[in-house]
Order: C-alpha cells, then structure tokens, then sequence
C-alpha cells in the first residue's frame, strides 16, 4: 500500500493538475540577456525596459501605437503578377511566399494606412521584416507608390518606416526596377509640397537604402539601427580593413551627417507629430484628447488690456 500511496496516487494527481504554461509568455533581450514578461515588453513597443535594445516590431503594432486611438485604415495596394520570372531556389518562389503569409498573416511585406497622429492626419507605410526579410519585390514598389498617389489626393504627408534585407531576388531585374519607381513616387510628393518623413529601422540595407529610405525630407532612425547598402561584412572582406566602432549603426550615421535624429521608438510618436505640424505649418499639437481649455475671464481682460 506504501508505493500505492507513495508514488502512484501523487503521479495521477500530478498528470491531471498539471496546467501548461505558454511558451511565449517571456522573451529573451538579445543584447542584455533580460528576461522581459511579454505585456510589459508589448507595453513598451518591443523596447527592452532594461537595455533600451530596439527588438523588431510588426507594421500592424507599430501603427496601433502611432495613429491616435490605434485607429487606422489601410489603404489597398495593387496586386502585382505572381512568380512573374518562375523563379525556384530550394522552393517554389509561390511556396516562400505562401510560408510567409501563413507564418505573418500578412498579404505581403508592406502595410500602407492613414489616420491620424495628434489630429494631424497623415499617410503611413510600414515594412514588416519578419515577411521575407522585409524584401523589395513589386508589391513593395506598389505599396509606395500606392501610399504617395493617397498622400497627394488627400495633401497629406507621409512617415515611412523602413525594414528591409534589399531587393527581393527572386523577382530579378523587376525587383531592382522598384528604385526608380518609388524614388519617383517620392518626387510626386515633393512637386505636391507635401513632407516626406524617413524613419529607418533595424535593418535597412542594400537597394532600401539606395532609393526612398534616404529621400526623406528629414531622416530619422531608431537606435542601433543597421542602416547600409552594402553589409560590414561584405566592406571588411573587400577592402580587408577593420572597420570603425559601430559603423553603419544609426549612431554613427547621426555623426557623420546622414542622419537628423535617431529617436527611440517610445518617444517616436511625439518626435513625428512635432515634425510633421511644423512640416506643414500648422500650431503644435494640443496635449491629451481634449480641445484646448477656453482662456479665463482674468485672462481675457488682460489680454484686452
């Protein structure tokens, strides 16, 4: 009866009170090793609290956090043809896209929305590196170019918020071609003197970097940010030197002139309601949900005075 008691009934009991735990309930700092509960991290726009290390964030949190209230709505971007050169690797270029939208829930690798951010209304695009590495493909291109055509309609500005790997390669030559498409979807806004603000993000790199992630009329950036055309690696193997401390890094960036601010994401909201008010000649934006409060008799009898 002694092992009956001792060891079978406890192990019954503690298969059927065993309660499983999630596993996505804590996540990792990549930099300082913390270990961040998932609502204060979520709470924090994916900002370690102990750190500051910017970790990757999706287009759709991104803009529930910018736009007031969380209050957006996307604007529709035309399809482009699928697998247009057939292209495979180790899978179907229809297959890595289907993975991506099945592990993303995503159509594609760009969310364009507007709404507005301190009653400012603007137009916003986002790139979701987590979507094949955030790559440039014609969807990309037609994102933009869909995202400018809305601006100028609606003489709105528009944030861009940059996350790319490069140029899509499994769609070639009319992957490259997206450059010059966007660069002059950048030139519409500018001939329709609207601002066009740059907010690059951890990482954008190669043909990003060569076309609308550097037009802004002002260029921010997130802190430690990769921010290249061509990776440190890549620079060290070609020119067989040890590189700088931090190259290619947002810092370093702001040093050398490339960049105007380097932002962190919990105070980028407030950064891009001032820049865009300012941008667009209007008054700084009120505090709070509320209309401004109506001066004081007191106040207004001096104010005659």
């Amino acid at each position: 009866m002694n092992w009956i008691t001792n060891y079978v009934r406890p192990r019954i009991n503690s298969i059927f009170s065993r309660r499983e735990m999630p596993e996505n309930l804590w996540t990792k700092c990549e930099d300082c090793g913390t270990m961040l509960f998932h609502r204060e991290l979520k709470g924090n726009l994916n900002v370690c609290t102990n750190c500051g290390h910017h970790m990757a964030i999706t287009p759709r949190a991104r803009f529930a956090a910018l736009f007031d209230g969380g209050v957006f709505s996307e604007v529709a971007v035309p399809a482009p043809t699928p697998d247009p050169l057939q292209f495979r690797d180790q899978k179907k270029y229809p297959d890595r896209l289907r993975a991506a939208q099945k592990a993303t829930g995503e159509k594609e690798a760009m969310l364009v929305a507007t709404g507005e951010i301190g009653r400012t209304p603007i137009v916003a695009a986002a790139q979701d590196f987590s979507f094949m590495a955030g790559s440039m493909g014609m969807y990309v291109g037609n994102a933009i170019i869909a995202a400018a055509e809305t601006a100028v309609k609606h003489k709105r500005p528009l944030i861009l918020f940059s996350a790319a790997g490069g140029a899509r390669m499994q769609e070639g030559i009319l992957s490259l071609m997206q450059m010059p498409r966007t660069t002059v979807a950048v030139q519409m806004l500018k001939e329709a003197h609207l601002p066009y603000i740059a907010v690059l993000t951890h990482p954008t790199t190669g043909g990003v970097t060569a076309s609308y992630a550097m037009l802004g009329d002002v260029q921010i950036a997130e802190p430690g940010a990769l921010i290249c055309f061509a990776g440190p690696r890549v620079i060290e193997q070609t020119i067989r030197e040890k590189l700088p401390e931090g190259f290619q890094r947002a810092e370093y960036l702001l040093e050398h002139g490339m960049l105007d601010r380097v932002t962190p994401r919990t105070k980028m909201r407030d950064e891009l309601i001032t820049i865009t008010r300012m941008l667009m000649g209007l008054p700084p934006a009120v505090r709070g949900d509320l209309p401004a409060p109506s001066p004081s008799p007191e106040a207004r009898d001096k104010t005659a005075e």
